[in-house]
């Protein structure tokens, strides 16, 4: 497989690196581009060393008179990656305009493009920035989303680049995917659902310092709110506490506790025409929280009164005014998987259920992976195989619209 990596000018340029050897890790054959404002924080030479290709750098860089250079290399891959991407880049791509090597490139490119953006949080939310955003997804184009941090500038939010581990994943899914390679444009089977997924952990406090949650990092669920928009699927995320940032164009909606995610979800309901239940939901909170902090006062252990948090998967699943409404839940367990996954699939009335092994330290919680077995009402089952979790995104909506359509 044969990966073109644009690299342009920002701080996060230095982060390329580690992106192209973790492509090529997994098989890769990296060739780079480098805009001019990009050879300003990293110099060419790393990623000719890197890479053993030489790297573009220049309009005019390697001219082959055979060929048309950047028609050439852009055919050539299988794959067009611009991490990190600016402000600037995307306002080219966006509007053709085509004055260095890495936009004309952009221009003669025929293969799926995948964009890892990177920016000041200002300049990510200008309006400007959100309508070229709006215009390369409308065309096709697929994107790592920024996360949250500080940011070269002293601020802090939304704007830093994803981590190299997540860009290499969403890559090689990209490429391995075949189906991927049909732009989104050609593909919006979602037109007309309106998708609601809840995601990441909840948080119920013991005391105003303490409280209790799990190692959810949301990934998943963001992943298939990105796989729906991306779909032409109206989303509605329901987010309990993770560092990932809002994912563009989707109604996202912070909470924290499960009684505040069983509120969210219920007070959006109405509509919903697909419920995707990815969070993992604490079912037991604290009977009685304190007010103050709780002190040792010379004990040696402390008992804790929990009590049954709201079952939200199994109040959507089990609501009489479902209305068509297709329910899909998520099963993460440490032991008799299966077994657990198809009772919870009957007792809260899902239409299918994912079932995840957390002991795997390549699959679950807080990696970038997931390997899991769909269970359906009809009894069949589907093995999904260790992959990117924006694939396994979009393995879960194929099966939703097979139930869709009958």
């Amino acid at each position: 497989m044969n990966i073109l990596l644009g690299v342009t000018g920002c701080i996060g340029a230095y982060k390329a690196a580690e992106v192209l050897r973790g492509l090529q890790q997994r098989g890769a054959v990296v060739r780079v581009i480098m805009t001019r404002h990009a050879t300003e924080f990293v110099q060419p030479l790393t990623f000719e060393s890197l890479s053993g290709q030489p790297v573009i750098a220049g309009m005019f860089d390697l001219p082959n008179h055979a060929t048309i250079e950047h028609i050439a290399a852009a055919r050539e891959a299988d794959l067009l990656l611009v991490a990190p991407a600016t402000a600037n880049i995307l306002a080219k791509f966006a509007h053709g305009i085509a004055d260095d090597f890495l936009s004309t490139a952009y221009l003669s490119n025929t293969n799926p493009v995948l964009i890892a953006p990177a920016m000041n949080v200002e300049m990510w939310d200008h309006p400007a920035t959100q309508a070229n955003l709006k215009i390369l997804r409308e065309r096709g184009d697929q994107f790592v989303e920024p996360g949250v941090g500080y940011q070269a500038c002293g601020e802090v939010g939304v704007g830093r680049l994803a981590e190299p581990a997540e860009i290499v994943e969403r890559a090689i899914g990209i490429i391995s995917n075949p189906e991927s390679r049909i732009s989104n444009l050609e593909s919006q089977d979602f037109t007309g659902e309106h998708v609601m997924i809840t995601a990441g952990p909840t948080v119920e406090d013991l005391d105003p310092v303490r409280f209790i949650t799990n190692r959810s990092s949301g990934r998943m669920g963001y992943a298939i709110a990105e796989a729906a928009r991306d779909r032409g699927a109206r989303v509605t995320l329901i987010s309990g506490p993770t560092r990932l940032s809002p994912p563009a164009n989707i109604e996202t909606v912070n909470v924290r506790s499960t009684r505040e995610m069983y509120e969210a979800v219920r007070g959006r309901l109405l509509d919903t025409t697909v419920f995707i239940g990815s969070a993992a939901v604490a079912d037991f909170r604290p009977a009685n929280p304190a007010a103050q902090k709780i002190k040792k006062d010379g004990r040696k252990t402390i008992t804790l009164e929990l009590e049954e948090t709201e079952d939200i998967i199994a109040s959507v699943g089990n609501d009489p005014n479902r209305n068509g409404r297709i329910v899909v839940g998520f099963a993460a367990e440490s032991q008799t998987l299966l077994d657990y996954a198809e009772k919870k699939l009957r007792e809260k009335g899902l239409d299918l259920i994912v079932a995840n092994d957390i002991l795997r330290r390549d699959a679950g919680f807080d990696v970038e992976t997931n390997a899991a077995m769909i269970l359906k009402r009809d009894g069949s089952r589907i093995e999904l195989p260790l992959q990117s979790k924006r694939e396994m995104a979009d393995r879960v909506l194929d099966e939703v619209l097979k139930l869709r359509k009958g």
